[in-house]
């Protein structure tokens, strides 16, 4: 049987692909909260299907405003609310930041059920230096912008972490090229879907493709 969940907020990682990457304490946390703060309810309705559970949400992203913010604040002294994100590690290049700021100014808990990070993942299996690496985020849509973005981390010495969409892929690769010069580079994507692929650059021109399909 669950134990009560304590009152605060407690940020819950989720499979980035993969659902059985769900710990058991993270299904326990989502079973037992009050309610859960999600990106997409269609999203995390799956998810709370394939633990068998049914629990309220309220979306919550970058549109949402302080008045919602204050509101779920002032519940936490008596509720435990769960954030997640459609999957990964909430906060990661994903709304909840100024939620937790909130929340800890407030005295209320707040717990980490730590899991799935698609940043650390897409690092571990790219064959690129792991003792030292700077996550960036998304980069500016707009050419200066982004061009801006990358000239401030260009001289950094470290493994270079980036998200992007993939209509942006192309335009983001030739920019990082452009800024930076001649870099060995990765790219992965859905790393913990039945289809995964990852490509990484061996030579100045050649590359090396893996794709994979995960065992049922």
């Amino acid at each position: 049987m669950d134990k009560p969940l304590a009152p605060g907020l407690h940020i819950v990682a989720t499979p980035i692909g993969n659902l059985g990457d769900l710990s058991p304490r993270a299904a326990d946390t989502l079973r037992n909260a009050s309610l859960l703060l999600v990106e997409d309810t269609r999203v995390t309705a799956k998810l709370l299907a394939h633990i068998g559970a049914k629990v309220p949400m309220m979306r919550y992203d970058d549109h949402s405003d302080d008045q919602q913010r204050d509101a779920i604040v002032a519940r936490l002294a008596d509720e435990p609310i769960a954030l997640v994100s459609d999957a990964g590690t909430p906060l990661i290049s994903d709304p909840g930041y100024k939620l937790v700021r909130a929340a800890r100014a407030a005295g209320h808990e707040v717990t980490t059920i730590p899991g799935p990070c698609a940043a650390i993942a897409a690092l571990t299996v790219s064959g690129l230096p792991t003792d030292r690496f700077l996550f960036v985020g998304f980069l500016p849509s707009k050419a200066k912008a982004r061009a801006d973005a990358i000239a401030e981390v260009a001289a950094v010495r470290a493994t270079l972490v980036i998200y992007e969409s993939g209509p942006r892929l192309s335009d983001t690769l030739l920019a990082l090229s452009a800024e930076l010069g001649e870099r060995k580079a990765a790219v992965g994507r859905e790393l913990d879907m039945i289809y995964k692929e990852f490509t990484r650059q061996v030579g100045e021109f050649a590359t090396e493709t893996f794709v994979a399909k995960r065992a049922k």
